[in-house]
């Protein structure tokens, strides 16, 4: 099988594309044969300084394909399932960005009826780490249809992967939601991705535009930088809010000034995918599946997220893109099925 690797941390010019033989699934784990892998900041970040103790890394912790194989003690799941999949190269040396990829059953999830390979692709990280920041807040520990009725949602950044699945997944569950943007043509995306209102954080008082779509402070916060958002989330959450982080996007310190934060009963919650439980995360790809069979989440220019469309040769300019910070999803094309 053709598979991209790295012996070596730093650009993405270390990225090669090898042939390697075809891995079997031992007890417990799923073979599947890619038609996509998404690529996400965490990618490019890997590899550019982390090899956790292996000699060899294939990139790339989200994809979407079909069962080609399946180890014993596996049910649940037959040759031929169209399947998306997740951190598939979490402690582990080989991720998606190859034709086929081995991982536990518990990282494979039934692709729905309709749902296409690219918006398999596209969850992962981005959803995921979404589900767990909407379900972070009071009285809240699924979401669906209804789950957050009467509560208004900020996201900041909701032009960008996680930001775009927060804004479907929120509004999916019943949520107002209001999406910080830094131009007239992000805040076109969040919109498309269901957003009720945007505010353009680089024009005006931010806070006082917020507060005029939830005049009784948010719900909930998505926040992609706290660092730069500290003193504008504390303003704008109501009395109990949450704020979710899940990035340090503009810095990688904060300081909370006690007093006025726990007046207001503030909860934070820090959010990494990769240390979650296995419970939140079962609990998400349920949710997200739910989702898809609901016809609430999609991909593409018309779902707010455009997609970046690579072969596997390119895989380092896949890299170079999210890195860049590309607006919308960067996809490596495995196979052309």
């Amino acid at each position: 099988m053709r598979a991209v690797v790295y012996r070596e941390t730093g650009p993405s010019s270390v990225l090669d594309l090898v042939d390697r033989e075809v891995p079997d699934p031992g007890p417990g784990e799923v073979r599947v044969r890619l038609a996509r892998a998404g690529v996400n900041p965490t990618d490019w970040k890997f590899r550019a300084g982390m090899m956790s103790g292996h000699d060899e890394v294939t990139p790339g912790q989200d994809g979407a394909g079909v069962v080609d194989a399946v180890g014993d003690g596996v049910l649940g799941f037959a040759v031929e399932d169209r399947v998306w999949v997740f951190l598939a190269q979490h402690g582990r040396p080989y991720g998606t960005a190859a034709e086929h990829v081995v991982l536990p059953v518990e990282r494979v999830v039934h692709l729905p009826v309709g749902a296409s390979y690219d918006v398999g692709a596209a969850l992962g990280v981005p959803a995921i780490t979404a589900h767990r920041a909407l379900t972070s807040g009071e009285d809240v520990d699924r979401l669906g249809p209804g789950a957050l009725d009467g509560r208004t949602v900020l996201v900041a950044g909701g032009a960008g992967a996680v930001g775009n699945a927060a804004i479907q997944l929120a509004r999916w569950a019943g949520a107002t939601v209001v999406a910080t943007v830094s131009s007239d043509e992000k805040g076109a995306l969040a919109v498309a991705a269901g957003a009720h209102h945007t505010v353009n954080y680089t024009v005006g008082d931010t806070a006082a535009q917020v507060r005029a779509f939830a005049p009784e402070g948010v719900d909930l916060v998505v926040e992609v930088a706290p660092a730069e958002n500290n003193d504008l989330d504390r303003a704008v959450t109501r009395v109990r809010g949450t704020v979710a982080i899940y990035a340090n996007n503009g810095g990688d310190e904060m300081t909370l000034p006690v007093r006025e934060t726990f007046a207001k009963n503030l909860r934070y919650q820090f959010v990494l995918l990769y240390t979650l439980g296995e419970d939140l995360l079962r609990a998400a790809a349920e949710d997200v599946s739910r989702a898809l069979e609901d016809g609430a989440f999609a991909v593409g220019e018309a779902a707010g997220l455009p997609l970046h469309h690579l072969p596997l040769e390119r895989t380092a300019e896949a890299h170079d893109l999210v890195e860049s910070g590309a607006v919308g999803k960067v996809l490596v094309d495995v196979a052309d099925w």
